[in-house]
């Protein structure tokens, strides 16, 4: 059979899905794909990396194939290459790494492979100083949990300003969660694809320059003013920090108010819900709510897999080396740390300069000896479950004693649970102490307990978020 050209079967495909996807996701992804050739039913088409590659697959190869099938007639096969390092021009060269994915319902599995080019970045200009590397959109992983928050970030980065729904947009969640991930990334992007002005800091850093400019008078103070207040962007992290600084908050107000009214961006980070910042000036608060918020949430298990192989890879691509992690591992550092993905990554890469130091692979004992620090999670010396239950039973409407008595209401029996998965979280208490402590219940009773409300909240984001919210009212209590 003749080798057929499906270019313009393919551009059609790529059409029909940029109008599906809409223009932002489509320029992020589809625009780096680019076709090569037919072979028989076999279309080639070039990616930029292996990274890309590992993201791309998944989410995206399925619905060409399929789209590319309705309109052929016929089953196609795709063929995504990855071009090697200092390789000759295409036409010559043979691929560094091919995946193949043959027919409509077939599903791609990720794995990991030998790294053979540079990391993904964008080139059109130096980065700036202000934010890391590598923290952009095409290092992000999405998945169901944060595609809401990718996408507006998205929206965001390609027309800032522009957009009042967007303006601000404030991104919430737990530690590690990658919130200052999306954040920077939106600054790169604005930064790569025009001339407009950014400017990142960190509430602490914001707070702390507002402090030492107040000291020293006026005239500086006017020339803080005004570098805050011509920009075209400003992005600040971890804004929590600030309710505990009134001057600092007037300040803010003022330049969110000249920023806002002349239509430049403003993101913001937080660690929870803005309505619990209970030193946030109500002015303040107001401005923060009237763009749009939105949480970050755990990834589900087999995102953090795909998140931690991709920081692997990443992470090969600095040291110049293969060094691979075994999934057994991985899935041994999700499950031991389970709720903070930035420390995960920290695991992984400790373990890979281990192996990249000693020139062996890494086991799991090795691992399990390696981690051991990590893997204990050091708790609070002054909790106690006194604390925990006195304000799991205050948010629940309930008395210490509910949790401790026998009743078994459901209206009850789930704070309990909550409670005693809190308390194992929280203490350093033993399974038979945290039991004593809720009326003499066995540790068996407390164990199946904890493994139930850890289980559910990675499925159920609800729950993962009033867990969080939780923590944080238990730590504050300790605070008063």
């Amino acid at each position: 059979m003749a080798n057929l050209d499906y270019k313009t079967v393919w551009n059609e495909t790529f059409s029909l899905l940029k109008k599906e996807l809409g223009d932002d996701e489509y320029d992020i992804w589809f625009s780096k794909v680019e076709y090569i050739r037919a072979e028989g039913s076999e279309i080639c088409a070039e990616v930029p990396s292996n990274f890309f590659l590992e993201m791309f697959k998944p989410k995206y190869l399925p619905r060409i194939i399929e789209k590319l099938g309705e309109l052929a007639g016929e089953n196609l096969t795709v063929t995504l290459e990855v071009p090697e390092k200092g390789a000759k021009p295409r036409e010559t060269a043979p691929p560094a790494k091919e995946e193949k994915l043959a027919g409509k319902n077939s599903l791609p599995s990720i794995e990991t492979s030998p790294v053979k080019t540079p990391s993904v970045k964008l080139e059109k200009k130096k980065n700036l100083s202000q934010l890391q590397e590598e923290y952009t959109f095409e290092t992000y992983v999405v998945g169901e949990i944060n595609s809401y928050a990718y996408n507006v970030a998205l929206a965001v980065a390609k027309n800032p300003g522009a957009n009042k729904m967007y303006n601000p947009y404030l991104i919430y969640g737990g530690t590690g969660l990658g919130k200052t991930h999306l954040m920077q990334a939106i600054g790169h992007y604005i930064h790569q694809h025009s001339d407009l002005k950014i400017l990142y800091i960190t509430g602490e850093g914001f707070m702390r320059e507002f402090v030492e400019v107040v000291g020293l008078g006026h005239k500086n103070r006017d020339s803080f003013a005004k570098k805050y207040r011509n920009v075209d962007a400003l992005l600040i992290d971890d804004i929590h920090v600030i309710e505990r600084g009134a001057g600092t908050q007037d300040e803010l107000f003022y330049t969110f108010e000249a920023l806002h009214n002349n239509k430049k961006q403003l993101v913001f980070t937080c660690d929870r819900p803005i309505s619990e910042l209970k030193g946030m000036a109500p002015r303040l608060q107001s401005r923060f709510e009237s763009g749009v918020n939105i949480e970050l949430n755990l990834p589900k298990y087999e995102e953090l897999i795909a998140i931690l192989k991709i920081k692997m890879e990443m992470r090969n691509i600095e040291l110049k080396k293969n060094i691979i992690i075994s999934d057994e591992i991985i899935e041994m550092i999700i499950n031991k740390i389970s709720s903070n993905v930035r420390v995960m990554q920290g695991a992984l890469n400790k373990l890979m300069g281990y192996a990249d130091l000693i020139n062996k692979p890494v086991t799991v004992e090795i691992a399990q000896r390696e981690l051991k620090d990590v893997f204990a999670d050091p708790k609070q010396g002054n909790m106690s479950v006194d604390i925990i239950q006195k304000v799991i039973a205050e948010e629940y409407h309930l008395t210490p004693n509910d949790l401790k008595g026998k009743k078994r209401t459901k209206s009850i029996v789930r704070p309990r649970q909550i409670s005693m998965y809190l308390c194992r979280e929280l203490t350093e208490y033993s399974l038979t102490e945290i039991g004593e402590s809720f009326g003499n219940r066995d540790h068996t009773t407390v164990l199946h307990s904890c493994k139930l409300i850890e289980e559910e909240s990675r499925s159920d984001t609800n729950l993962y978020s009033a867990l969080e919210r939780l923590k944080r009212m238990i730590k504050e209590y300790i605070v008063k």
